[in-house]
């Protein structure tokens, strides 16, 4: 089969980088939120027709699969997966230097079609080829695997092959790169590189500088400094056989250090976090220590594909009461007119399929008719995921008092984060202490099918993280998509996104004992509301549906990268 004709000549072209996109559930090229919206942000320009070419690596052994022994302790396998099944193979191939070897590396496409026909291609990276050696080959396998020197060549072929490759495949005209996140943040040197022989220089100087900072835009997800890759100096020029690039300031601004989020920040002249605190907080963190550097950081708050995480039940709902609703997403603010019994048949309908998996999965008992409360996402210490457990007798006496409670968690904490596999043996420990009131259940393998079913099959959705350590989470908006309403601190997304009552309920964390707040609004506020003022209940879940999910969407989010950082 001929691949479909994408005229890479045109000069509008937007280049999106990305270590991870999800592309669809039988490709594991992502471990969670950055893939997913990643993911959600192609298959929505594909819908807006926005002509995009997306870059990542092929990762064939995937993230890991993660199993849970008796006592509750992750052990992880990897994924091997048929890339020829999914993708279609090119005949184009490059190299990158590592080490002073030459790494070949050849692209596999897959083509994203959007619901007006427009395709958008995606070219996965792929370096295992037999004129590699052996180590080399596996440098797409893992996605996050490995250690500091594997991610540097990781990021040596994303940001550097990445180009490379695009412009082997025709795209000699790109109007900008988008670095969604710092992992492909080499890609600036290469375009600098570029110039360079451009005007038969062998070193960039500070024009070219200015010409790639048009070129370039960079998105920021990650709050907390130990987020940002970091490779010593010395090793990377080891690693890349050069001893020429770490002198211009204007570039390398930190000391004996590369890191890949300043690089980014110094070659992108746009600049924006995931929400409108996470920029604050970006603003406040990524101040450079040499005070040459004052980088302007905008907002464009994340958003989910509507398409993709909106429920059977619920499709079917709005396609009845909203047609054209994936085409204009704004226009879910209709949901205020569609009825309450219909919501609830539709939310019903999505809660059997969940639990029916719970059961299937685990053989739990779980009931259709008890409250359900979710929690599902990446295991690690500042989500807090076992806040809801700081006071089981407490707990429990909720349940007693207001009705029974099923909890299910769900969510991979990285193989080198023993403290986040511990979060998850305690939680799968405490089950039996916490019964017969409380019913709890850790999923494992939480995947992109797993979090379609939870996020629109339980009647809470709850989020606990230590703020402002949340950049933006997109789980609690696929969760509004289907009329299920947050319980979350106000970190986030949830500060725009929480009108209090209305979209749902927050936690308060300046108090000593958050977990104290938790208990109040599920006793005094939440519970009270689904079991005795029902129609009170679904009026929240209609609210969370028209104004959260008609703004929280990757329609808008694109939207607004197309007006800010692609045709400004």
């Amino acid at each position: 089969m001929n691949p479909p004709s994408l005229n890479p000549c045109q000069g509008d072209t937007i280049a999106y980088f990305s270590m991870e996109i999800a592309l669809e559930p039988g490709m594991p090229t992502y471990s969670g939120g950055l893939g997913m919206l990643a993911g959600d942000t192609v298959r929505s320009a594909a819908d807006l027709r926005v002509p995009m070419v997306a870059v990542t690596l092929v990762h064939r052994r995937g993230y890991f699969r993660q199993h849970l022994d008796p006592s509750g302790w992750q052990t992880e396998e990897e994924v091997a997966w048929e890339v020829a099944k999914f993708c279609q193979e090119l005949p184009e191939r490059v190299q990158v230097s590592i080490e002073g070897r030459a790494v070949h590396i050849r692209a596999w496409q897959y083509i994203v079609t959007g619901i007006s026909g427009h395709v958008l291609p995606i070219i996965l990276l792929d370096a295992d080829l037999p004129e590699n050696a052996d180590w080399d080959r596996t440098l797409t396998h893992y996605l996050y695997g490995g250690d500091s020197h594997y991610r540097l060549c990781q990021e040596i072929i994303l940001g550097m092959g990445g180009v490379r490759m695009l412009r082997a495949l025709g795209y000699q005209q790109v109007r900008r790169f988008h670095l969604n996140e710092g992992h492909a943040a080499l890609l600036g040197v290469e375009l600098l590189d570029e110039r360079a022989r451009s005007f038969n220089r062998a070193v960039f100087n500070t024009e070219d500088v200015q010409a790639v900072r048009e070129q370039c835009v960079f998105t920021t997800h990650t709050p907390v400094p130990a987020g940002h890759d970091k490779f010593p100096l010395d090793h990377v020029a080891h690693v890349l056989d050069r001893s020429d690039l770490f002198t211009m300031s204007e570039v390398f601004c930190c000391a004996d250090e590369l890191n890949m989020t300043y690089l980014a920040l110094n070659l992108c002249h746009y600049v924006n976090g995931v929400a409108k605190k996470h920029a604050e907080v970006s603003r406040q963190m990524l101040i450079p220590h040499d005070g040459l550097h004052h980088y302007q950081i905008d907002s464009i708050t994340n958003g989910v594909h509507l398409g993709t995480w909106t429920a059977p039940s619920f499709v079917q709902l709005f396609d009845r009461h909203i047609p054209g609703w994936r085409t204009d997403n704004a226009s879910l603010r209709s949901a205020l007119r569609i009825p309450k019994e219909e919501i609830w048949r539709a939310h019903q309908a999505a809660k059997a399929r969940a639990i029916d998996e719970v059961n299937r999965r685990t053989n739990a008992h779980f009931d259709p008719e008890v409250f359900t409360i979710g929690f599902a996402r990446r295991a690690t210490s500042y989500k807090r995921a076992d806040l809801i457990l700081t006071d089981p007798a407490r707990l429990r006496e909720i349940a007693t008092c207001q009705g029974r409670l099923q909890i299910i968690y769900a969510g991979k904490a990285h193989p080198c984060d023993e403290a986040g596999k511990k979060i998850i043996q305690q939680i799968y420990q405490m089950r039996d202490s916490l019964r017969p009131e409380v019913l709890v259940v850790y999923l494992e393998n939480y995947d992109w099918e797993l979090g379609r079913l939870l996020t629109a099959g339980v009647d809470l959705w709850l989020n606990t993280p230590l703020p402002p350590m949340e950049a933006s989470g997109t789980s609690g908006m696929k969760a509004a998509l289907n009329g299920v309403p947050s319980l979350s601190v106000l970190d986030g997304w949830w500060i725009e996104g929480c009108i209090e009552g209305f979209t749902g309920w927050s936690i308060d964390d300046t108090v000593k004992d958050p977990a104290a707040s938790l208990y109040h609004q599920l006793e005094n506020v939440i519970l009270p509301l689904y079991h005795y003022e029902r129609n009170h209940f679904i009026r929240v879940m209609r609210h969370a549906i028209a104004l959260n999910a008609s703004h929280f969407n990757t329609q808008r989010m694109v939207g607004e990268y197309t007006v800010k950082a692609y045709f400004e």
